[in-house]
């Protein structure tokens, strides 16, 4: 096969596998991977942002792009207003449409996905550094990129939309979507009306580009075509992988595997742990790469913690009962080497808890947010980042022995992990030995996205090439300007 930049077909093809085998089995019936065909140019422009071409989508961002130049700061910070407005305005009805399309997560949660956009940082987050003295003036500041390609994921389609337009315009670029195929249809709808809405103010048509139809051709077009200047990638290690290989600079979020450690301190408040690991890895139905996956619980801190997050609406289920869910949750293939490996069934991903309470043969109303049981830290619950309502809990002889295998679960991916303690030293033994991009101590996971505790939002975290929480400037390009003379009055 030919190959273009290093990223050849196959590798592609292996990328839309992994993404499409993560969906629900509703959407990967309906998100078909196409054949290898070259693509043909339509004739039929895209109307606000709505491409089936990507060349198409990816020229006439570059158009919007050049006129974004002349808008000004006040044009970039009415983008981010008119995003930011429409998100909150229309969250139940954006909300209850992605949740119809996906068909996983929970409603009310992403309908708080979308309202709370309003937390992103636009145009205040870029401040200029400006220095002054015998030799002249010298500014720095911080220059767009260009046309950026997104790929966004469908566990938060309209969300990470959302927050990347604000990020990316208020940096001065414009913006191609290639979304998750399962979230294709919410996405077009949210860029169509985010469009409509900056044409009506600033004349700009095509700002945000989407394509109507993601297919594996789109993407591997987008990721050649010259318009692009920069990738922001939301996926797994084969999609970074395939990213990181185009020659292009990319921003990528890449997997996670968030563990939590409950020291054993007696002064700790074990049903608040509880009702913070429940908000946590319970929100929208364990979706979040930054949510709880696995629990190590130290000494008495174990039964205690049981106990707890039983009170707090956890359902326990035996090991009998443990079998038959994971005997559903996971399948096995082989991969290119020919060993086995367990593949996540994407029936159960973000699956309400009563669907594998069922399998179970449990009985879990709706209120029921997680089910929970004591397993090993080899289990497979515990070391693929599984994104079910199923919460792993490992009983450990201390401290150090919870962080030991709170670090191999988290594979060394650097994205996200939890600890509830009042040690200070144990607190920052577990930070310095997990070195990972969001730290929560004390709190929930959303917590280090500023939902409940300080901070901004942003659901783009790039941890695979190390930007971290994504804000305007990761989507700039330093500048630095001198102005040579003497000029210093004081």
């Amino acid at each position: 096969m030919s190959q273009i930049n290093g990223l050849n077909e196959a590798m592609i093809r292996d990328v839309v596998l992994e993404v499409l085998g993560k969906l629900p089995s509703t959407s990967v019936q309906t998100a078909r991977v196409p054949s290898s065909k070259p693509i043909k140019a339509t004739a039929t422009q895209g109307r606000y942002g709505v491409f089936q071409d990507p060349d198409q989508a990816a020229k006439a961002a570059l158009v919007a792009f050049e006129q974004l130049k002349t808008k000004g700061w006040a044009g970039r910070a009415k983008v981010c207003e008119i995003v930011k407005t429409l998100c909150w305005d229309k969250a139940q009805e954006w909300g209850k449409i992605e949740f119809d399309e996906t068909k996983i997560g929970r409603l009310d949660h992403k309908i708080e996905k979308l309202q709370g956009i309003k937390g992103v940082l636009g145009v205040e987050s870029l401040i200029p550094l400006g220095m002054s003295g015998d030799n002249g003036i010298t500014m720095e500041e911080n220059a767009p990129w260009g046309v950026i390609l997104a790929i966004t994921p469908v566990t938060h389609s309209v969300p990470t939309i959302a927050g990347n337009i604000i990020n990316m315009v208020a940096a001065g670029n414009s913006m191609v979507i290639n979304p998750h195929p399962g979230g294709a249809a919410c996405a077009a709808i949210a860029v169509r009306e985010f469009n409509k809405a900056i044409h009506a103010e600033i004349g700009i048509e095509n700002l945000i580009c989407t394509i109507e139809k993601p297919t594996l051709e789109s993407f591997k077009a987008l990721t050649e075509a010259p318009e692009i200047a920069l990738l922001c990638i939301t996926g797994g290690p084969g999609v970074v992988a395939a990213a990181m290989k185009t020659g292009k600079r990319a921003i990528c979020a890449g997997p996670g595997n968030p563990p939590v450690v409950v020291d054993d301190c007696p002064v700790l408040d074990f049903d608040r742990v509880a009702r913070d690991i429940i908000l946590g890895g319970g929100y929208d139905n364990n979706l979040l790469c930054i949510g709880e996956k696995q629990v190590f619980a130290v000494g008495a801190a174990f039964d205690k913690l049981m106990k707890s997050m039983q009170r707090a609406g956890s359902k326990l289920v035996n090991s009998g009962q443990l079998d038959r869910i994971r005997k559903e949750v996971f399948t096995f293939r082989e991969d290119d080497g020919g060993c086995s490996q367990a593949i996540v069934n994407p029936e159960f991903i973000g699956a309400d808890a009563s669907k594998l309470a069922a399998v179970a043969g449990v009985n879990a109303d709706s209120r029921t947010e997680l089910l929970i049981a004591e397993t090993a830290a080899d289990d497979l619950f515990v070391v693929k980042e599984q994104m079910t309502t199923f919460l792993p809990i490992i009983r450990c002889r201390d401290f150090d022995e919870a962080v030991r295998m709170a670090y191999e679960s988290e594979h060394g991916f650097k994205h996200s992990a939890m600890v509830h303690t009042m040690n200070v030293a144990n607190m920052t033994k577990m930070a310095r030995e997990m070195d990972t991009t969001i730290f929560v101590k004390n709190g929930p996971c959303v917590a280090g996205l500023g939902l409940g505790g300080e901070g901004y939002i942003s659901f783009s975290v790039a941890t695979a090439t190390g930007e971290g929480i994504t804000t305007p400037k990761t989507f700039t390009r330093f500048r630095r300007c001198a102005l040579v003379d003497q000029l210093n009055i004081v």
